[in-house]
């Protein structure tokens, strides 16, 4: 991380007495994966916590592989954790819509109910089947896993339902990260519709948005990234703290200067 800090020095202490900001994240596996798989949440090298530590603030990451924002908003509204750190943020990041806009030809929901198939044998016949068709349909680039339209409606539900809790609270948001996983043909034609999309959303709310492709491309294209060619390796976590620093910056900036 790098050590000027300036763009931090407009963020906020917490109002309670000894109690320092949380930053809650809500995202999927991008933000915990590292060049060898997946890290505890508490692991100071994945961006959330590089963030934090930049900030003087605590964490707390909600998060799991594959998720939506759909999966986002249901967490918002079902997961206790996000409740009890609602009150004591200092920010709130939306860190989905990757897996939006990957293909998926097959349909999500058979994806996901792969793990409950029984017996045994069967659930792995059926995953190497799924794991099979996937990458020889990619390329179709259609349907991804989540249209435009809806992700971008459940980032609105989210926004509304924090605004109705605490107005004030700063948000920030992404744009898709990039990839060449072998696992989607290496192709991810839904990644621009999905940048016009959110971008529309955040530029109608004032919601500063992280370009995740912008910062782990160099990363994921010609660095030492995680081999399965989709999450990232140091560089691309240190990048994306410094790019989310500064907009969760412009973020809270704007917080005070409309209070």
């Amino acid at each position: 991380m790098s050590s000027d800090t300036s763009e931090s020095a407009d963020i906020p202490e917490q109002q309670a007495s000894g109690e320092r900001p949380v930053l809650l994240v809500i995202a999927d596996s991008l933000s915990y994966f590292g060049p060898k798989g997946g890290l505890a949440a508490d692991h100071p090298r994945i961006w959330p916590n590089l963030v934090a530590a930049e900030l003087g603030w605590d964490v707390e990451l909600v998060a799991r592989i594959g998720w939506t924002c759909r999966d986002a908003y249901w967490a918002l509204i079902g997961d206790p954790r996000v409740w009890a750190t609602v009150p004591r943020a200092g920010a709130v990041v939306f860190a989905t819509g990757g897996m939006d806009s990957l293909p998926s030809p097959l349909p999500t929901a058979l994806r996901e109910l792969i793990r409950y198939v029984r017996p045994s044998f069967a659930r792995r016949q059926v995953r190497t089947a799924y794991n099979w068709v996937q990458p020889k349909l990619s390329p179709l680039g259609w349907p991804v896993a989540l249209p435009p339209a809806v992700s971008v409606d459940y980032l609105e539900q989210s926004r509304n339902a924090l605004a109705g809790l605490r107005p004030e609270l700063p948000m920030v948001a992404v744009l898709p990260s990039v990839h060449q996983c072998d696992a989607y043909a290496r192709h991810h034609s839904g990644r621009e519709p999905m940048v016009k999309a959110v971008t529309k959303w955040a530029d109608t709310h004032s919601i500063p948005l992280v370009d995740l492709g912008e910062a782990v491309r160099e990363n994921v294209f010609h660095g030492e990234a995680n081999p399965d060619g989709i999450h990232w390796g140091w560089e691309g976590h240190v990048a994306v703290a410094q790019a989310m620093v500064k907009a969760l910056s412009e973020a809270t900036a704007r917080e005070v200067r409309t209070a």
